[in-house]
């Protein structure tokens, strides 16, 4: 089996090996056992389930949150000749039943799913229809409740292991404090105790805590004395563009990125960026995710994470190939309180969470005792102006009302273009199309293929530029040609969406549980302050402080940390003037001694360097001065 797995490694992703625990937790998968794989950030988590998938004879379910990551790995798996598709709350109906046949008759490998989809009865009966092999939960840390992006919608996972009994189970994860680990197992319904884990500590990486005000030119001063590809990570994407284009001006090659870019600037950004034609992307934690870019020399965060777990993903994002790099932590005094309000923005009064359920429900429409199991789009930007709520505060609600059981907020699906050709070969030849929509009609026949067979994603941009029209002439003659009914055509959108998990409630009824609120909140405040530790102590090397947090027993230091460097520093300092008062008092031990001057010029030492330890010798009553000479007493 182990030459199997490892033919299929270098007939798909042409690699000669694996890397460490790979191997291992195939092996475990391939025999059986439930399965928690802890990897770190650039581990190569997508392998372990990909190569076994090749063996198995059925399918494999993939659950995620990330959308992006989703669509990324399908495109890739397909690239690479292995059949994939996706399904979550952001496609058609048409679209969704397409990927549900394909998996019914066998035409595919792998299914990636999102958690809210398990939500739908529906769906849960579409899936036992289906020959599944192994099932995939990615982001393992969203089912436990202890961990910092719990997700209510992964608890519902167990209905898949209830339809499939015999599949193994893969949980994987970058991040996790050993109480999370448990609780990751105990709510899989683990079989039995089954950890293959790497050490959180990652020996290229060298951990820097840079203090100041002025964070800008900090950060510039790192990327000036680095080369290499960068990231910077901030909070805000407002942010992002003027960080960037402050980086610009100093002539430094930047960009920006965030979740509410097109799905068309996102990929154009990325793109760039991975190809070395942009050095440094400043972006919100919506970028790293499942791009494979090993050569990352460095990453910079502008603001503090609320977690070490954040902070290790994000930082650990740099450096992937093995080669030395940095994660440098730009810190101010007004950081610790930033970080202390982020408890009140996470956790808003419970009277403002009830509010904002019931101003989503009349900003939907969705009557008292309506609504359940139905997801509709939502506008948050709008909401938040319509009725003048503040958003942070507002996003969090949604988070709790989520966590909660009453509705499920997924944001900002990003779907492109896509479109697929309803009429019949036949009665294309007799259609009736003015100049504009046929010369549309005809390029996207010539440009696309599989067109009668599946939805195909386009690219408006790229089609108004070879017909040299306006994308708003695309867009017309694809709304005509969808109303003639010759193609079925989904715009691209960028939209977060709500999915009633019950009937909506009087906002009376709206209760907090203990364990999403109070218990939610006291864990995020040990976070915080775990963060703040980290990012604010010089009394201990940083790894290490990292390291217990995760469970670990350092035995030595990192040695490469600001505070290791500085130890080492104020160690080499402490040696040079021990040897500099040895010399002082060997040359005031001679005949007469010597002058201050004198002494300076025989060890190569400023006269003031000497003059100080002079004072300090003779505070100690080891020397003298005599007539303008040192003397030894």
């Amino acid at each position: 089996m182990k030459q199997r797995i490892n033919e299929i490694l270098s007939e798909y992703w042409g690699y000669n090996s694996f890397r460490p625990l790979q191997e291992d937790i195939i092996m475990s998968i391939l025999e059986g056992r439930d399965t928690l794989g802890l990897l770190p950030t650039g581990g190569g988590k997508s392998i372990t389930f990909q190569v076994p998938t090749m063996v198995l004879d059925g399918l494999t379910i993939v659950i995620t949150p990330l959308i992006s990551l989703m669509k990324d790995q399908v495109d890739n798996l397909r690239e690479i000749g292995i059949n994939a598709i996706y399904t979550h709350s952001g496609l058609t109906r048409r679209e969704h039943q397409l990927a549900i046949d394909k998996c019914r008759l066998g035409k595919v490998k792998l299914l990636y799913i999102s958690p809210e989809k398990l939500q739908s009865k529906a769906f849960i009966d579409e899936l036992r229809l289906m020959d599944v092999s192994l099932i995939v939960v990615d982001e393992a840390h969203c089912i436990s409740q202890w961990g910092y992006d719990f997700r209510p919608s992964y608890l519902k996972i167990h209905k898949v292991r209830e339809l499939f009994p015999q599949a193994p189970i893969l949980a994987l994860t970058a991040s996790a404090t050993p109480e999370v680990v448990e609780d990751i197992m105990n709510r899989l319904d683990f079989k039995r105790h089954n950890l293959f884990s790497r050490s959180f500590s990652r020996d290229n990486l060298s951990y820097i805590v840079r203090y100041g005000d002025h964070k800008e030119a900090m950060m510039l001063k790192v990327l000036q004395s680095t080369t290499g590809s960068a990231i910077i990570y901030v909070r805000s994407r407002r942010r992002t563009r003027e960080i960037a284009d402050f980086l610009v001006k100093s002539g430094i090659n930047a960009d920006f990125y965030h979740a509410g870019l097109a799905p068309e600037d996102k990929n154009e950004k990325q793109n760039r960026w991975k190809a070395d034609e942009c050095r440094v992307m400043v972006a919100t934690n919506a970028f790293g995710m499942g791009i494979d870019k090993p050569n990352v020399r460095v990453v910079i965060h502008h603001d503090l994470p609320s977690s070490l777990e954040e902070y290790y993903q994000e930082a650990g994002r740099a450096g992937r190939d093995g080669e030395p790099a940095f994660a440098v932590l730009l810190a101010s005094k007004y950081d610790k309180s930033t970080l202390t309000r982020r408890i009140s923005e996470n956790f808003p009064e419970k009277a403002f969470i009830n509010r904002t359920y019931e101003l989503a429900g009349n900003f939907l429409d969705v009557a008292v005792g309506e609504g359940y199991n139905e997801v509709f789009e939502f506008n948050f930007n709008l909401f938040c102006k319509q009725f003048e709520l503040p958003p942070i505060p507002t996003h969090n609600a949604l988070n709790l009302l989520s966590q909660a059981g009453y509705i499920d907020f997924t944001e900002e699906i990003s779907t492109r273009s896509r479109i697929m050709i309803l009429a019949s070969k036949e009665e294309l030849y007799s259609l009736q199309l003015n100049n504009n929509t046929d010369r549309v009609f005809q390029l996207i026949l010539r440009t696309y293929t599989g067109l009668f067979a599946d939805y195909v994603y386009i690219n408006e941009t790229l089609l108004a530029s070879r017909l040299n029209v306006s994308e708003q002439v695309i867009y017309e003659s694809l709304l005509c040609l969808s109303r003639m009914h010759v193609i079925h055509y989904v715009p691209k959108k960028t939209t977060p969406y709500i999915l009633y998990t019950t009937s909506r409630e009087l906002p009376k009824h709206i209760t907090m549980p203990r364990a999403v609120y109070e218990d939610q909140r006291q864990r995020l405040t040990r976070r915080i302050e775990a963060m703040k530790a980290f990012a604010f102590s010089t009394d201990e090397c940083r790894v290490n402080v990292m390291l217990r947090y995760f469970g670990e027993k350092p035995t030595a230091d990192c040695g490469k940390c600001d505070v290791c460097r500085s130890r080492k520093q104020t160690k080499t300092l402490d040696n040079k003037k021990q040897v500099l008062r040895d010399s002082v008092i060997y040359l005031a031990s001679q005949p007469g001694g010597h002058t201050i001057k004198y002494i300076a010029n025989e060890t190569s030492t400023s006269e003031g360097t000497i003059i100080d330890i002079v004072r300090e010798l003779m505070d100690e009553q080891l020397i003298s001065i005599n007539n303008g000479n040192v003397t030894k007493i």
